[in-house]
């Protein structure tokens, strides 16, 4: 079977989509929680709730769209056509997010709910046709793992965006009113989202065809809760997610308060994590090609337990050096596995199709999706609850059993999380090996059109149902 090779102008477009997408999951991860307190005036427990509920309604939409992405297809593909309609919603969903209206207490608790579960649906909306796009460019396991390496590279470059760029534009656009600073410059972060979904949209080939099977939606579920390997990457995801992300949420807060620093030490203290995780999706992609992914995968979880120990006894209130340093070391090792899970994911949808006979692809990856929002909503609340707990008061100085819990949850809460995940994944066994002696059986590679069969491929633009 020819394995097709990805370009490196498609390798860019692909990551320019995911760069879109983590302008979202980026403001999540790493300022939503601290914007909302200290910025916009909400009280924790409010904000844990409001994370719990938003996020487990909206991630039933996952599911569903997945669904909806098996069943329609255009003559532009499965997947890529919801980049193209969605670009501009999802840009203008980030403005209204981050724009705070001067409203009672109770009216702007109901902004927040209204513009967060927006965010959230739309994100949907592209997030499932997106992370299902790679098991159709190629078949090739180290192309996809090549890819997702791309992927996360720009993923993290909007991290780096969302806790540099953002944080500091914000103090220069909003001068005394802060708040202000923050609606416009994540309404440019929105803005550039939408044009990046766009460059996705023209740059990527679909060229992997598959045969959905239309099957009621409880027997697909049937099949793929009897998928063993994707049911573990499922539970991986919501344990790996509420460790990343409870350790990002509470970032600025550590640095503000227990590192006693400004906003130029917060926006620093958050980049020195992201350009971390860049530098571990570079090395990622190298190591794999000479080292088993699933042992580093394993492996680099179990030392960010390690590591999250060392710099909890370690480090003091004020020793900042020390503080940068090991937050770096955490926040390299923990993203070394991040190529691996994403190219795993679409590995195990071709495995449980090698063993039913059947696939289920939307439902699959639209699942995962759930599952991650899942652990972000179970996060948020968890981060939420603990600031109450110790007793955090937004803009005053933080007592002492204050201080030691926005530590615990930097280092030793987020890191327990990571070495379940590391210990589950000794359940999980697609190597490439394995995954190449089945991947033939499975897949088809769609020829390249004639001249004919691009005339019409230009004709009238309509969007019809698959037979």
């Amino acid at each position: 079977m020819h394995h097709h090779k990805l370009s490196v102008i498609e390798k860019l477009g692909y990551g320019a989509g995911d760069m879109a997408v983590n302008v979202v999951i980026s403001s999540m991860m790493l300022i939503i929680t601290f914007f909302y307190t200290d910025v916009y005036g909400l009280r924790p427990q409010d904000v844990a709730l409001l994370f719990i509920l938003v996020r487990m309604v909206d991630a039933v939409a996952d599911p569903m769209m997945g669904r909806f992405t098996d069943r329609h297809t255009t003559r532009w593909g499965r997947y890529r056509p919801y980049f193209l309609v969605m670009a501009l919603p999802f840009g203008i969903s980030v403005f209204l997010t981050f724009t705070t209206p001067d409203l009672g207490y109770n009216l702007k608790l109901v902004w927040a709910y209204a513009t967060y579960l927006l965010v959230m649906l739309i994100f949907t909306a592209v997030t499932i046709p997106y992370i299902s796009l790679i098991g159709v460019l190629t078949a090739d396991p180290q192309e996809r793992l090549s890819a997702n390496g791309y992927r996360l590279f720009f993923a993290k470059v909007a991290a780096f965006l969302v806790t540099i760029v953002v944080p500091q534009l914000a103090v220069v656009w909003g001068g005394t009113r802060l708040a202000d600073g923050y609606k416009w410059a994540m309404g440019l972060m929105g803005l550039m989202a939408a044009l990046l979904f766009l460059f996705c949209f023209f740059s990527t080939t679909e060229r992997i065809q598959h045969q959905v099977d239309r099957k009621p939606l409880r027997e697909q579920l049937r099949l793929l809760l009897r998928n063993d390997q994707w049911m573990v990457l499922a539970i991986v995801c919501v344990v790996g997610t509420i460790g990343y992300v409870i350790r990002g949420s509470v970032a600025a807060y550590y640095a503000k308060y227990y590192l006693h620093g400004n906003a130029a030490m917060m926006s620093a203290f958050m980049a020195t994590g992201v350009t971390a995780a860049i530098l571990a999706m570079v090395a990622s992609t190298w190591i794999t090609k000479v080292y088993c992914k699933v042992k580093l995968f394993r492996y680099s979880q179990l030392v960010v337990g390690v590591l999250s120990v060392i710099m909890f006894v370690l480090v003091k209130p004020g020793d900042v050096t020390l503080a940068f340093v090991l937050y770096f070391l955490i926040s390299f090792v923990v993203d070394l596995h991040a190529p691996v899970f994403w190219s795993a994911i679409a590995e195990a949808v071709d495995y449980g199709h090698m063993r039913e006979g059947k696939r289920v692809s939307g439902l699959a990856f639209g699942g995962i999706s759930f599952c991650q929002k899942a652990g972000m909503g179970v996060a948020g609340a968890i981060v939420g609850w603990l600031l109450a707990g110790f007793n955090y008061v937004p803009d005053r100085p933080q007592s002492h059993f204050t201080l030691t819990g926005i530590a615990l949850m930097l280092t030793i809460i987020p890191g327990a999380f990571h070495v379940l995940m590391g210990g589950l994944m000794y359940l999980y066994r697609i190597t490439d090996a394995y995954y190449n002696q089945f991947k033939g059986q499975i897949v088809e590679e769609v020829p390249e059109p004639s001249d004919a069969q691009r005339a019409h491929l230009l004709g009238p633009r309509t969007t019809e149902c698959l037979p």
